[in-house]
């Protein structure tokens, strides 16, 4: 039923601790709060594109008139559904950032947290968030900035290939903006960091991270790209 869909090994094999990694990062709101200034959600209609398990959804429905999830994975699918089960203005669908099930003109704001637009190959989703978002819309993108902090560092010694700078020359060719935000991890134990780096690096990495670095947190630089219409 879903095509072309980029595998993500960290939360399609690891949900439960993928839901402690979102429990952990920008604790401070540092993303919302710049997203806010660009963008309030307050009354919107929000598009939340790879939702995952969901769990930005109940924060975005706080505020916003109408929250619209879209997963394609459908083990992450059913566990978005059952977690807004009992809020009435959200809703979860299958559906991919190509082929996005919601029609023309008909969301405010578009939000995607390391999720499918990490740069080069998305533009097919680009067009898509161009065909649903109103006029007066925004759309938002968060990712990893490997060119700095401690996570940056691990970042580029685990993949090498990830070229940071053709991301930012990408984004900018098609004339979004950049605005760099720096957060943390922040783990409610030892236990869990050590759970969630062996989720997102490799072995014999989150082995030498583990090795080295004490503690159950670290600094987190990430990117904010974003484009209004």
């Amino acid at each position: 039923m879903v095509s072309r869909v980029l595998r993500s090994p960290n939360i399609w094999d690891h949900p439960d601790v993928y839901e402690i990694e979102n429990l952990a990062v920008d604790r401070d709101g540092v993303l919302d709060a710049a997203m806010d200034v660009i963008r309030p959600w307050d009354g919107a209609t929000v598009l939340d594109i790879g939702c995952g398990t969901g769990f930005h959804l109940p924060r975005f429905a706080e505020r916003a008139q109408w929250v619209i999830g879209v997963e394609p994975h459908p083990p992450l699918l059913a566990r978005a559904r059952r977690r807004v089960q009992d809020l009435p203005a959200v809703q979860v669908r299958a559906g991919t950032a190509q082929a996005l099930p919601v029609p023309d003109a008909s969301v405010d704001l578009v939000h995607a947290r390391w999720a499918y637009f990490f740069g080069p190959g998305c533009e097919a989703g680009l067009a898509e968030v161009s065909r649903v978002i109103r006029r007066g819309g925004a759309a938002f993108v968060i990712d990893n900035d490997p060119s700095r902090s401690t996570f940056g560092e691990w970042f580029r010694q685990a993949y090498p290939n990830h070229d940071g700078a053709e991301v930012e020359r990408f984004w900018a060719r098609q004339g979004w903006h950049q605005r760099a935000l720096d957060i943390r991890w922040d783990m409610d134990s030892r236990e869990d960091f050590e759970a969630v780096v062996r989720i997102e690096f490799p072995g014999e990495h989150a082995e030498r991270i583990l090795a080295a670095h004490s503690g159950r947190g670290v600094d987190y630089a990430v990117n904010l790209f974003w484009h209004t219409w």
